[in-house]
């Protein structure tokens, strides 16, 4: 590793540890020219999932995207950042597992409602009511009969 000070090659690794849930680690790292101390991370590349508009459109996939629109469909909820922020990784993770390097973005939606719904329901109709753009009360009553009928069943 390149030294940023001296821009010697060689330096030596003085500790590591896990970051970002252990999706990174962390290095210290002191050039073996200068003596100064600096920090990389390394983490696995990832191949970019493609997201397939319905307009035929293609884009990578945006975790920044998806933790918006999650936090504001739980805006002036009870809800601690920190749990919106896990929840998009989750999402995120299943879309990755599937190993799939082009996702529709219907999917993603699709999954994004179905965590939603045992997440906070309030956030589930506001995420419902944008994504399924709703243009009347009858569609938000009718997702919320969805909704009620599902809880009575469980």
């Amino acid at each position: 590793m390149r030294c940023p000070f001296c821009k010697a090659m060689d330096s030596r690794v003085v500790d590591s540890r896990a970051a970002d849930d252990g999706a990174t680690i962390r290095r210290r790292r002191e050039c073996v020219s200068c003596g100064k101390r600096f920090t990389t991370y390394e983490s696995v590349e990832r191949v970019p999932i493609m997201v397939i508009k319905n307009d035929g459109r293609r884009e990578t996939f945006d975790r920044n995207k998806l933790l918006n629109g999650l936090i504001r469909s739980c805006d002036k909820r009870d809800i601690e950042t920190d749990k919106i922020v896990s929840l998009a990784a989750e999402i995120e993770q299943e879309i990755r597992n599937t190993m799939e390097r082009e996702v529709m973005a219907r999917t993603i939606g699709e999954r994004v409602m179905e965590h939603l719904k045992d997440f906070d329901e309030v956030a589930y109709i506001r995420f419902a009511s944008v994504y399924r753009k709703f243009r009347d009360v009858e569609e938000f009553k009718k997702e919320l009969d969805l909704l009620k009928n599902r809880d009575k069943k469980e």
